[in-house]
């Protein structure tokens, strides 16, 4: 059974909103590695122009992620999370995000489709701050294999 089309246009209600940290800052930075000093002295930061500590662009993906969860866990879209990969990811990015700032995700299904044996979803994450502005707008292609595939 494929993901069902109707689907398309679907747009999720935000979650909590999820408070940007120096340390989270901190922590995925270390991670991938980023020694850059506006990723860790607020000073720095400041001094580039910054109102805080900058997180690197690809941080917001740590937004994203739950959204799978919401979308496996919605049981008339057909999506059965043991057969899906992840198949490409962007980020528009809007403005940085610094610590500080507290984000929420609204999240939209632009496009089901079928190729292959496989569905395709496109999957689209719209990051804004407490004022509504937006910070960042993310896209996402998930494939679910077919089952013979």
């Amino acid at each position: 059974m494929g993901l069902d089309q109707s689907f398309i246009g679907r747009a999720y209600p935000p979650g909590t909103p999820y408070r940007v940290s120096r340390e989270k800052i901190a922590e995925f930075a270390k991670a991938i590695g980023d020694t850059s000093p506006v990723r860790h002295d607020p000073e720095a930061a400041r001094a580039a122009g910054h109102r805080d500590v900058v997180a690197p662009p690809t941080f917001l993906i740590i937004l994203t992620l739950g959204i799978v969860d919401v979308l496996a866990n919605d049981p008339d879209l057909g999506l059965d999370y043991g057969r899906l990969v992840h198949g490409d990811q962007s980020f528009t990015h809007h403005r940085p995000a610094t610590a500080g700032d507290r984000l929420t995700v609204t999240t939209t299904i632009e496009d089901i489709f079928a190729r292959a044996g496989n569905d395709f979803l496109t999957v689209r994450t719209d990051i804004a701050d407490d004022a509504g502005e937006p910070v960042c707008t993310g896209r996402a292609q998930l494939v679910v294999r077919g089952e013979d595939v």
